[in-house]
């Protein structure tokens, strides 16, 4: 309680000094070259009346310059390693601008921009834009993309897995695209440590854009989030390595002498044998995760640009597990479970994506684009285990020598049997157009999209459970009372749990959406408008019995966004519609394997309130941004979360709610690195058939995250990153069978710290002679991570073992990872 009183203080100690923060007309970004590295000494100038006002980059890149108010100024960057590059703008009186500059060995004449006016598209829209130079750097069991969004607007409490919550939803109801293409996830996966890689190769990355709600109609039909990626295009030739004891990943990229033609390759391998060995089963793991992604471009013309995008992954899951114990309860009643297992699991999921852009410029005001995408993912799940456990009281005396710490008196043993057959093979076809055109102060964009998903799935699931020697019959049959050993048995032995399905289904979608944007004055205000409709049409056809009725979804959806002409860099947005998530083949197939396709979209009207609060804080920038939303959820297809794995009701039968407060602070609280802060407040409920309201799977009441870079000031080449995240304990814990009314328990706090420490041995800024060792180096750094720091215990789900004597059950704790040693090596060329 003192810790999160301190951090609470800190808070409003920040928000405090935030909002008496002096403002003035300010200029500040930083400067890269081609490489992407910052260059250092860069002169910023402008002439002010005949004399000049200038400043210089410092060894990050950054540059900050106070500009004239309210009257056009020319600004040069000059270097003299490159070319003169200059920008026109118009700044009103307590404004700032970030102006990212690469600089290259052409002059770059940019746009006159009028500052107050526009004030970025990202800004306005309630986009959260993220430097890839972040991702890369940051530390975490699963670094990437998804290992920033979760402490951005994403909850999630298993740092193994790569899938994020959004404010009260689950990992289903989030957009990914890369390149403007949806990104598909396999189906089959349980657990977070079978995930291996994701689709998004950070080396790649150019721009990552993100939106945790109120996103507009342009984007998909999902309840939760957006995630927006551009990968780069390539102006040099270069090759990118990293390597670490978790894997690696090379990364190769070029362009032709005449500059029509640019490719980026990226394979990449990961290994999860050092996460999972560090968990309390002892196993024989041998995890092969490997893909080798490609993006190649074409110009023909000036106007015309063809891209191709393309990845082939193949994740295999050879798991053994051996022995586990794991020990709970208290200091005066200590408990442990011991298991012993047998059998094997072999998981493979191979997928294969190809999609081609083509982006034509018609005219100055109309810009077309043509995109088709195939995504074709097959999918095993093979497993045998046998877990014979025991449960008792722990031998706590030091006298017993070799015995302390085991088992003294079984108060439960038995054994659980597991297998399963699972196959999937998914085929998805897409062919979409989109149009966006410009007229004056309006834009307006509109696309037709058309899916075929082609689905062939085979369910064999059985579970055995044996306590004391005695088969435990399922609780949802009808059989004869098991009362064993006090009277005998006479009713069929069958398993506790059996799942027997095939289904080959196919769902052909149409969608599209229209929308407008306008940017206007309201009085001496600046005004952003948006509005914008989406349409959704689906049917489902199935092989082996009934077709689904055609079904149809409509989704208005608007932003407007004000930035009042105060002393103070604020503009208020107000966004919202309503969102529809028509069913996905997952959602279609209930807890039996059973294929509903009559199961209607999910239906979300959302609002969200939004503050964006520029300023400067010990003379640097920074931003505080506050979001309140509040989403009505109807035709809700309610589920279970058991690690990563989602199981649907597939039956549109309960209500739900969420609210909640999103508070970010971001800016450079070290110079010239930039560093964030954020907290989040959540509420979430559920009515399953009028029931009363309940806690969703995804029900984080409070979350609490920090990205901090440093160095180490008698040593600037030692970089440091920090990743602090708390979050409050989900629901969970409870047996599959289980009625959720009935457990309503909750999972303990999630603690981690995850840290990182890099030597630069050279970035780039820094020209050294021929002949020198780190001459051919354009990035050359060689560090130590530390995943769980304090190496604190956090579970995500519960193993149930029921007490033979007294027919209660135990839920044990399965913990994930405990603290982890890394090295890691990065090398750009």
């Amino acid at each position: 309680m003192k810790t999160i009183n301190k951090i609470l203080t800190l808070g409003f100690l920040l928000f405090s000094a935030a909002l008496f923060a002096q403002q003035g007309p300010m200029l500040y970004g930083i400067i890269l070259d081609e490489n992407r590295q910052p260059i250092e000494g860069v002169n910023i100038f402008y002439d002010n009346s005949g004399r000049r006002e200038q400043t210089t980059s410092d060894r990050t890149g950054f540059y900050k310059l106070k500009i004239p108010a309210d009257r056009q100024v020319e600004v040069w960057f000059s270097h003299i390693s490159f070319k003169l590059s200059s920008i026109v703008l118009e700044m009103g009186a307590n404004d700032t601008f970030e102006f990212n500059l690469m600089l290259s060995t052409g002059i770059q004449q940019m746009a006159e921009m009028v500052i107050d006016a526009e004030t970025g598209r990202r800004r306005v829209e309630g986009i959260t834009a993220i430097a890839p130079d972040i991702i890369r750097k940051i530390p975490g069991a699963n670094a990437g993309v998804e290992n920033i969004i979760k402490l951005f607007g994403g909850n999630s409490n298993n740092e193994l897995s790569t899938q994020y919550a959004v404010r009260g939803g689950n990992y289903d109801e989030n957009l990914v695209y890369v390149e403007d293409i949806e990104i598909y996830r396999p189906f089959l996966i349980r657990s977070g440590q079978q995930e291996g890689l994701s689709f998004t190769n950070t080396t790649m990355v150019e721009n990552v854009d993100f939106s945790s709600g109120g996103f507009q109609a342009k984007y998909g039909d999902k309840l939760s989030s957006v995630l927006d990626i551009t990968y780069r295009r390539p102006v040099r030739y270069a090759a990118e390595l990293e390597a670490s004891f978790l894997g690696g990943s090379l990364t190769l990229e070029g362009i032709s002498k005449n500059k029509k033609w640019s490719a980026i390759v990226g394979a990449r391998y990961r290994d999860n044998s050092l996460l999972v060995n560090s968990q309390e089963t002892e196993t024989n793991f041998r995890p092969t995760f490997t893909d080798v992604q490609a993006m190649v471009n074409f110009n023909p013309s000036e106007k015309w640009e063809i891209s191709f995008l393309g990845n082939v992954s193949q994740n295999k899951y050879h798991y053994q597990p051996l022995s586990r114990q794991t020990n709970f309860g208290t200091i005066d009643n200590p408990i442990a479970l011991q298991i012993i297992y047998d059998g094997q699991e072999k998981d493979e999921y191979r997928t294969y994506f190809g999609a081609m852009k083509s982006t034509y410029k018609v005219s100055d005001n109309f810009t077309l684009k043509v995109i088709g995408s195939v995504y074709h993912t097959q999918e095993q799940e093979h497993f045998d285990i046998l877990a014979q456990y025991a449960l008792g009281e722990v031998e706590t005396s030091l006298e017993t020598g070799a015995n302390t710490g085991d088992i003294k008196f079984a108060r439960a043993a038995g054994a659980q049997l597991n297998h399963a057959r699972n196959d999937l093979d998914a085929l998805i076809v897409n062919t979409e157009v989109k149009g966006y055109h410009d007229i004056k102060s309006n834009l307006v964009e509109w696309g037709i999209k058309y899916t075929r998903e082609d689905i062939r799935d085979r369910l064999v699931e059985w579970e055995v459970i044996d306590s004391a020697g005695f088969s435990i019959n399922p609780p949802r049959i009808d059989l004869p009372v098991n009362d064993q050993p006090y009277n005998p048995y006479t009713g069929p032995l069958v398993p506790f749990q059996n799942v027997r399905a095939t289904n080959f289904a196919q769902i052909n979608r149409f969608s599209g959406y229209l929308q407008w944007s306008r940017r206007a004055k309201l009085g001496t205000s600046d005004i952003w408008m948006n509005a914008g409709v989406r349409a959704h049409q689906w049917q489902v056809s199935v092989d082996n019995g009934p077709n689904g009725d055609s079904q149809v979804t409509i989704s208005p959806r608007a932003q407007f966004t004000i930035k009042p002409q105060w002393k103070r860099d604020m503009l208020f947005r107000l966004s919202g519609g309503f969102y529809h998530q028509p069913p996905f083949y997952r959602e279609l197939r209930d807890s039996s394997g059973t294929l509903r396709p009559n199961v209607k979209a999910q239906r979300s009207i959302h609002i969200v309130l939004a503050n964006d609060y520029s300023f400067k804080m010990w003379e640097r920038p920074f931003k505080l941004v506050s979001e309140t939303y509040y989403k009505k959820l109807d035709d809700v297809n309610a589920y279970t979360l058991e690690n990563v794995r989602i199981r649907y009701r597939a039956d549109n039968d309960a209500v739900a709610y969420a609210y909640g407060l999103d508070v970010r602070m971001n800016g450079e609280f070290v110079p010239g690195t930039e560093s964030w802060l954020t907290f989040g407040y959540l509420k979430t409920e559920e009515n399953i058939n009028n029931r009363g309201y309940i806690a969703r799977p995804t029900d984080q009441r409070l979350k609490f995250g920090v990205l901090f870079q440093d160095y180490v000031r008698n040593i600037p080449n030692m970089k440091v990153y920090l990743n602090l995240v708390y979050n409050t304990g989900l629901p969970g814990g409870s047996p599959s069978y289980a009625d959720p009314y009935q457990y309503q328990t909750r999972l303990n706090d999630y603690r981690r710290a995850d840290i990182g420490f890099s030597y630069v041995f050279t970035d780039g800024t820094k020209q050294y002679p021929k002949g020198h060792w780190l001459a051919m180096f354009n990035e050359l750094a060689l560090g130590l991570e530390i995943f769980n720091l304090f190496n604190n215990q956090n579970s995500i789900t519960n193993t149930w073992v029921r007490d033979v004597y007294t027919k209660s059950q135990y839920g044990i704790p399965n913990y994930l990872t405990s603290r982890v040693f890394s090295l890691k090596l990065n090398v750009r060329i």
